[in-house]
């Protein structure tokens, strides 16, 4: 068990009173309509009691933020492409940027933690004991429940996972031999900058017939087919690869008209290699049984000040593609999308239990999140439907995944997340970094403008962006790494969700009461002016990527 003690410091294995902490989340019997305020039902009495809190789960926080139609952190997700642009993606929601479309119920801001005072909750902790917690492992128990009676489920394993860079070899292939891949990627504007509470870590996997030749393994065509999908997920057609064996694959990978023992270059071709030869590249779309699994993980601190990812996970959120859908049905799926929102109608998802959660395109939906005591607990269906709304119904992503469409390109980007090896390119068609036209559009360090620290790093006192201080850092990290202090704090601030349970009222990690969150959405008014709506393609262009220097290392 893990509570609070006296002395105000986190308690493990049973030692303190939590009471403190859990009587925040006391239950009762019954729930009477209105004779209650949200802040005296604990969260999970809603599920105890089978009622839904928020049917709009699948609307984000970041939904509700005060824009003063100038400060545009929409468009990172809300995004419509034209024809010429030869996108898979359909929804065409970029509209969303200078209109409100809520449901008559989603107008309210059912995210109730973003105006929670976390103050006194962070001072009761110690900084020895949130470290103590966050350097403890609880996805190894997740595990041995997963593989117990009580799930039926998929298990998506990695042995050692807990412990990061150390699961994988250099090219990020896990050491256990379960075939998935960590890669090196460039977090989503700003939800997952550590700065703004959390660390994260993503690994593919790709069925046995794309590493097999003769239903034998080949690292070396796993390692090509996982770059033809790159490639065709990021309209590519022709990327640098870890040195190849193409003799011992018997493919000319690079179509050179030599079977090489080392070739670092892999043309473009129709179909994927190997025992895979007979599945099509379909534009921007994976193939069937592609696998998806990602980590959201506290903050934690090295001695020398270095953050980095925790072993203790928030969350394990896992995706699997169970149906292909060609172009023409995801794009009838989307139009049908479409028509529910501009009818205003309430979303439906179909959940299937220890089976996943539809996203209506194939794809599954699995996660996991902390219990009181830390561990790891399967998502309530209303917990999970907060997964949808960005898996689902949002413009901007590739088949409904942002990271590896983010994926440094090519060999360099084969290998588990390390912030430091990345610099602020642009994305496709911008010139600019992404990150500092972030912070320009926003006008903040985060959606909310409310990140203290990366204002007063960043922003000058009339509130612009420093341009050239940010332009001269070596690496991301150096731009959205917090310091010590407030990662500490961030944690401890995460730590008194955990303690309610009190996911359905957000999960994000505020410390002091959000300002620039509206409560109630007013439809008549605009989000966004035009000259604030912006095109954005989430996708980089990692031609621009300069060496970083560093003297940290944020993957080990």
């Amino acid at each position: 068990m893990i509570g609070c003690s006296d002395d105000g410091n986190i308690a493990v294995n049973g030692e303190g009173d939590s009471s403190s902490i859990q009587s925040s989340s006391s239950q009762s019997d019954d729930i009477p309509e209105g004779a209650r305020s949200i802040d005296e039902i604990a969260a999970l009495e809603w599920v105890e009691h089978g009622e839904v809190y928020n049917p709009e789960a699948p609307i984000p926080s970041q939904c509700y933020t005060k824009t003063d139609g100038v400060s545009n952190p929409c468009y990172v997700c809300h995004q419509s492409y034209p024809a010429s642009n030869n996108h898979s993606n359909k929804m065409n929601d970029g509209f969303l940027q200078g209109q409100y479309i809520f449901s008559d119920f989603g107008v309210k801001n059912r995210w109730v933690n973003l105006f929670k005072d976390r103050t006194d909750f962070i001072d009761s902790i110690s900084d020895e004991k949130i470290l103590e917690y966050v350097n403890a492992d609880n996805y190894s128990s997740l595990i041995s429940w997963m593989n117990s009676k009580n799930w039926k489920g998929e298990v998506p394993y990695i042995k050692d996972l807990q412990e990061g860079a150390l699961a994988f070899d250099e090219w990020g292939l896990a050491l256990d031999g379960s075939r998935w891949v960590a890669f090196n990627y460039k977090p989503l504007p700003s939800t997952f900058w550590p700065t703004n509470g959390s660390t994260d870590d993503v690994m593919i996997r790709l069925p046995n017939a794309f590493s097999e030749v003769d239903g034998a393994f080949s690292k070396d065509l796993y390692f090509a087919n996982l770059s033809l999908l790159e490639m065709n997920i990021k309209g590519m057609d022709e990327m640098s690869t870890p040195p190849l064996n193409e003799a011992a694959m018997n493919i000319d990978i690079d179509q050179d008209g030599v079977l090489s023992v080392s070739a670092t270059r892999i043309i473009r071709g129709d179909y994927y290699l190997g025992d895979a030869a007979s599945i099509p590249l379909v534009h921007m779309l994976y193939p069937k049984d592609t696998e998806f699994l990602h980590t959201v993980r506290y903050l934690g601190v090295e001695e020398n000040g270095r953050i980095v990812n925790s072993k203790r996970m928030k969350e394990v959120r896992y995706l699997q593609k169970r149906k292909f859908m060609d172009p023409k049905h995801i794009n009838s799926v989307t139009y049908n999308e479409r028509k529910e929102k501009h009818f205003e109608k309430l979303p439906m998802v179909s959940d299937y239990g220890d089976n996943g959660m539809s996203n209506k395109n194939g794809w599954m939906v699995w996660g996991f999140i902390e219990d009181a005591q830390g561990e790891l607990r399967k998502q309530h269906h209303e917990e999970q439907m907060f997964c949808m709304g960005c898996h689902k119904s949002i413009g901007a992503n590739i088949d409904h995944t942002f990271s590896f469409p983010r994926k440094l390109t090519g060999a360099a980007g084969w290998g588990y997340i390390d912030l430091t090896k990345l610099t602020d390119v642009p994305n496709v068609g911008e010139s600019e970094g992404e990150y500092l036209t972030y912070l320009e559009r926003v006008g903040g360090g985060d959606e909310f403008r409310q990140n203290a620290e990366m204002l007063e790093r960043w922003f000058d006192s009339a509130g612009e962006v420093k341009k050239d201080e940010v332009k001269r850092l070596n690496n991301i990290y150096e731009l959205i790494a917090p310091s010590v202090d407030r990662a500490l704090s961030l944690n401890k601030a995460y730590l008194a969700i955990v303690k309610e349970q009190s996911y359905l009222y957000g999960r994000d990690t505020v410390m002091k009461p959000a300002t620039n969150v509206l409560k109630d959405i007013d439809r008549e008014t605009v989000p966004l002016l035009p000259e604030n709506r912006h095109q954005y393609d989430m996708r980089l262009d990692w031609s621009q990527q300069e060496v970083p220097s560093s003297q940290y290392s944020y993957s080990h």
